[in-house]
């Protein structure tokens, strides 16, 4: 029986019925709202009604200023992006209280359109890494009223605190009338999703140790937690009337911090959703996923991987948490990929670092899109960084709308070069594709020249039992039979290269003699897409 999420952030059952049977439902709609859908545990967004994958790009902090703009475009132009990731400020839109000046959304607005480019606009307001220094300037001159947080030792910490009831407020009520601009100015959609701040929580101090944040700590925990599904995934139990350290012991004032964090998202989330519902994520901070780390080590309170049940479980109109990956070594960011795919949560990388290429197919295979931050960093140096992802989208980008189709069905898989192992299988039905990594004359490479790193990838649509299309840099592709045909002999049917062009493969060239007689076909430092047919003898 198959298993569908239907949820704040989810399209309805009649819609997404229709998106899995290719009926032209969606049709009758102009300009259908942006939506996430889930289905056997993959995800789609839906965008013009149809699945949409994000091959971003998110600017530096300090870009979205009209002068500033042109260099941006400049950078996503040159990266073949279909979607830029840009800031909104708080400060910028409200200057003055309770007056809103939306000028450079609409800028943002017609620059897209104008390069037939998506937007998803980041909410920089009350947590920019877990501070709070995108507030207006007349929230920063009143800190008693608009408090930052209290250390143990009774410091103050650069943190605004998440239980402050008037920047709760604010905050809301101009999120909300962000969206309410959005509802009005972009019919179109051009805004695809929106985070909704930056970063949360507070670095030096696990939680708010203030007299009003301690009086809550003292109090039982929210019997919304308590009977949430939350409480079997952290393996704890508790009844009502219960404190945070009754139920929680040692954890719990990273527990608190985080329920703490994500009910005041929530609070703003939930008032800017009631007028506009667009898809709504919150980025994370991450800690080491191997290590189970101390929280003083990372910004405790936001959604790390340790506390996702209790962000799921406090902030409903939050549809997915997405991973900043700037962790290093495959491992970890295998995990990271691995604990925040979820059932309930669509896999989305904002924000990583120019040299984690190498994992783009696997975000690609597992979610719904993938972006480096600080495209338009002005140097020689970050140009030349972006460039292998230039080519990987240049490639990608007109394809982009069947790989989400062909993720949400389940037809993708991929595989990462891991350091000290040069082979890696997969399991394709009625074959085994092997995948071959590594230095070595047989893998295109001299024995004389020098070691290159471990940063091979591949990615395999299955288009049907003996057709797939093949797409990596550094692999060498070969496939064996399996199930009833294991051990007969076979061979490739044909070996195509091409492009996608109108939604169609375009063909370019057919390989064959040296390019696949020995140990299949081998794509080097440039992404290629191979369109492969296979047959027994």
């Amino acid at each position: 029986m198959k298993h569908q999420m239907l949820t704040k952030c989810t399209t309805a059952a009649l819609a997404f019925a229709a998106l899995l049977s290719g009926s032209t439902l969606w049709a009758q709609t102009e300009t259908p709202l942006p939506q996430l859908v889930e289905q056997d545990g993959r995800h789609a967004l839906l965008v013009d009604g149809k699945p949409y994958l994000v091959l971003g790009g998110q600017s530096s902090n300090s870009s979205t200023w009209p002068k500033m703009l042109p260099g941006v475009w400049q950078v996503v132009e040159e990266m073949h992006a279909n979607t830029l990731e840009i800031p909104v400020y708080w400060e910028q839109i409200e200057a003055e209280p309770g007056k809103y000046d939306f000028s450079i959304v609409q800028l943002l607005l017609d620059q897209a359109r104008e390069r037939d480019v998506r937007l998803i606009l980041l909410w920089f307001a009350t947590w920019k890494n877990g501070s709070n220094h995108y507030m207006p300037e007349w929230m920063k001159l009143q800190p008693k009223k608009y408090p930052n947080i209290t250390g143990k030792d009774g410091k103050p910490v650069d943190s605004p605190s998440p239980h402050a009831t008037a920047t709760m407020e604010a905050d809301a009520k101009a999120f909300t009338e962000l969206m309410k601009y959005l509802k009005e100015a972009d019919p179109q959609h051009t805004v695809i999703m929106v985070q909704v701040e930056n970063e949360p929580g507070s670095w030096g101090s696990v939680r708010d140790y203030s007299k009003e944040a301690q009086r809550l700590f003292n109090q039982p925990v929210s019997d919304a937690l308590l009977r949430s599904a939350a409480m079997k995934e952290l393996g704890a139990t508790g009844k009502s009337g219960d404190t945070w350290t009754e139920v929680f012991g040692e954890n719990a004032d990273e527990y608190f911090h985080a329920w703490s964090v994500a009910s005041y998202i929530e609070y703003v989330a939930a008032a800017g959703k009631a007028v506009n519902p667009l898809p709504l994520y919150v980025n994370v901070a991450l800690r080491d996923p191997l290590t189970n780390p101390a929280p003083t080590s990372y910004e405790s309170g936001g959604p790390t991987d340790n506390v996702i049940p209790i962000w799921k479980a406090a902030a409903p109109s939050i549809c997915l948490l997405a991973p900043d990956i700037y962790l290093q070594g495959d491992e970890r960011v295998l995990k990271v990929i691995e604990l925040y795919a979820r059932q309930d949560n669509a896999l989305l990388v904002p924000e990583t670092s120019s040299d984690r290429v190498k994992y783009l197919y696997e975000i690609i295979g597992k979610g719904i899109g993938y972006a480096p931050f600080g495209i338009d960093a002005p140097d020689k140096v970050a140009a030349r960084q972006h460039a292998p992802l230039a080519a990987e989208y240049k490639l990608l980008a007109p394809m982009a709308r069947q790989l989400a189709q062909w993720n949400f069905e389940g037809r993708i898989f991929t595989a990462v070069e891991l350091e000290n192992k040069s082979e890696q299988t997969i399991d394709l039905g009625k074959w085994e594709a092997v995948l071959q990594f590594g230095p070595g004359h047989t893998m295109g490479q001299s024995p004389d020249q020098k070691p290159r790193p471990a940063d091979g990838k591949a990615m395999i649509v299955r288009l049907g039992d003996n057709e797939f299309l093949a797409i990596g840099t550094h692999c060498r592709f070969t496939f064996r039979p399996t199930g009833k045909d294991a051990g007969k002999a076979w061979q490739y049917l044909k070996v195509e290269e091409g492009y996608y062009e109108n939604d169609e493969f375009q063909f370019v060239r057919v390989l064959n003699g040296d390019q696949t007689d020995w140990d299949g076909p081998y794509i080097g430092d440039e992404p290629t897409l191979l369109h492969i047919t296979l047959t027994t003898r």
